[in-house]
């Protein structure tokens, strides 16, 4: 993991297309902007760890069988 220290109003570049910037500080909160290109996909990380959690179950729930059978 790669730590960087900001002030507000300072920003980071990644990947060339995706600017974070530190917009407000205040006591342990944090409030950042991300200006990012519409087809890059932002989630706060517990929205993220669901989507991937609902996304196994739904794989579980249609084994191969039931993939074989749509195919046809």
């Amino acid at each position: 993991m790669l730590a960087l220290a900001r002030k507000v109003n300072e920003s980071i570049i990644i990947n060339n297309n995706v600017e974070v910037t530190i917009l407000e500080i205040k006591g342990d909160q944090i409030k950042i902007g991300i200006d990012a290109p519409k087809t890059v996909p932002i989630y706060r990380k517990e929205i993220y760890s669901q989507i991937q959690d609902s996304n196994r179950e739904a794989a579980k729930a249609s084994g191969p069988e039931t993939l074989t059978q749509l195919l046809k």
